[in-house]
């Protein structure tokens, strides 16, 4: 009985050993056959967040949605950058070309006149002289045989949602060497100018030219910040440098009416330079051309 089970354990060592060498076999035959063949190699496709440098192309719906009668038929796009939301400050990058901002610029040039002041009760200009020190003038799109202007008009209302017939006609302001406009608001407070029959809701300028130096436009209550003994004169604050075919919009009234506080701005001093902005003034009404 011994003899015959070593003899059975003999057979199934051999058995396991042949099992054994014939998988190793076909094991190197598939990797050797696997191997000899054009594999082509495979590159890991980058997730969308990785592609950094990934060209964006203008966005396209074959298919808008339907208009009413106001409405349009056409989506555009216009890009541009949070600056703050206190106040509501907006950057519009190259909103106009550089061609529309010289066309503007020359239109404005032939009647440039020393800027005014709108004066709060018990001011004078004796006694304002020297808050504003630019010059300037105001010029309507429908001076404009080009249609240059009432295209950038129409532009302003669809970044601001607010019509065009709102808006009052451009005022064109040059800044020379020296020149500034102290801290102001755009808004009118009824108790420091009297009644008003509408009210400025939001200001857009649009800079038409670059400025090596100086010539921001800065608000010194940015974030609501309260500057003990502040001085209207001082340039401080959050500065927005010019540069030419891009638009700053920042709103002068709250969701509620009020005035904002930190909506406060003003011209720093050019240093060097010259400095061409056109501001358009938003209205809470249609506006007479």
């Amino acid at each position: 009985m011994k003899g015959k089970s070593k003899s059975s354990k003999r057979k199934l060592g051999l058995a396991k050993t042949v099992l054994l060498c014939s998988l190793s076999f076909l094991a190197g035959l598939f990797v050797s056959t696997f191997f000899s063949q054009d594999v082509p190699i495979i590159k890991p496709r980058l997730r969308r967040l990785e592609v950094v440098h990934e060209k964006v192309e203008e966005y396209h719906d074959p298919n808008p949605m339907p208009h009413g009668e106001t409405g349009e038929s056409s989506i555009e796009s216009i890009p541009f950058q949070v600056l703050s939301w206190k106040p509501r400050a907006y950057y519009f990058p190259k909103f106009a070309t550089a061609e529309q901002c010289e066309h503007i610029i020359k239109m404005a040039k032939v009647n440039l006149k020393p800027s005014t002041l709108a004066l709060r009760k018990g001011e004078t200009e004796e006694s304002t002289k020297g808050t504003r020190t630019s010059s300037g003038t105001f010029i309507s799109s429908s001076e404009d045989d080009t249609g240059i202007l009432d295209f950038i008009e129409k532009k302003i209302a669809k970044a601001t949602s607010i019509p065009q017939s709102h808006g009052e006609a451009f005022n064109v302001l040059r800044y020379e060497i020296g020149q500034k406009y102290d801290s102001h608001y755009d808004a009118f407070n009824p108790s420091e100018y009297g009644p008003q029959s509408s009210q400025r809701v939001a200001s857009f300028l649009l800079y038409l030219s670059d400025v090596e130096e100086g010539g921001e436009t800065m608000f010194p209550f940015e974030n609501d910040s309260r500057v003990k003994g502040y001085d209207y004169r001082q340039c401080v604050g959050l500065k927005v440098k010019p540069r030419k075919g891009d638009g700053l919009l920042f709103y002068s009234l709250l969701l509620n009416g009020t005035i904002d506080r930190t909506s406060l701005h003003g011209s720093c001093p050019v240093i060097k330079g010259e400095k061409w902005v056109a501001t358009k003034w938003i209205r809470d009404q249609e506006q007479n051309d």
